[in-house]
């Protein structure tokens, strides 16, 4: 029995823009797999969540992160280097989805280990498409790690 099959796949979102954390969620919610996707909207409170503080006591730790670049406060590069230090996170995959298409961006999250880099499309049918590429890669083809 693979690690899908056992329980829901716990994914956060990081992401500041409710319209697009509404097609990210809608995405998700119809996905052929079990999962609870958790929103937050800066990197504050996505690093309160993480280690379960504040507000966020007894939140499952997810097994895949969404984060958005451009974030007020905290940005998400600063959340990336602090998730990829943290030896109890580092082994969580996280997938940049944001509008940066600057070779900046690209080069800097990769070298910051993220897991992959993903443009946000404008049109709203090519948002949702992508969408359906990420869940059907992360929570169906790739193997995550177990807690």
């Amino acid at each position: 029995m693979n690690h899908q099959a056992l329980r829901p796949i716990e994914v956060l979102l990081v992401e500041d823009s409710p319209s697009d954390a509404n097609l990210t969620i809608k995405g998700f919610l119809n996905a052929q797999i079990a999962n609870n996707l958790h929103w937050v909207e800066d990197g504050e409170s996505a690093m309160n969540y993480l280690p379960e503080q504040e507000e966020f006591t007894n939140v499952p730790r997810p097994d895949l992160i969404l984060l958005d670049l451009n974030l007020p406060g905290m940005d998400g590069c600063e959340v990336l280097t602090e998730i990829k230090s943290d030896p109890n996170l580092k082994s969580i995959p996280v997938v940049i989805i944001t509008t940066s298409t600057d070779e900046q961006d690209i080069l800097r999250s990769y070298n910051l280990s993220a897991n992959c880099y993903v443009t946000k499309p404008i049109d709203i049918y090519q948002f949702i498409q992508v969408v359906q590429l990420i869940k059907d890669f992360w929570l169906i083809a790739v193997k995550l790690p177990q807690k």
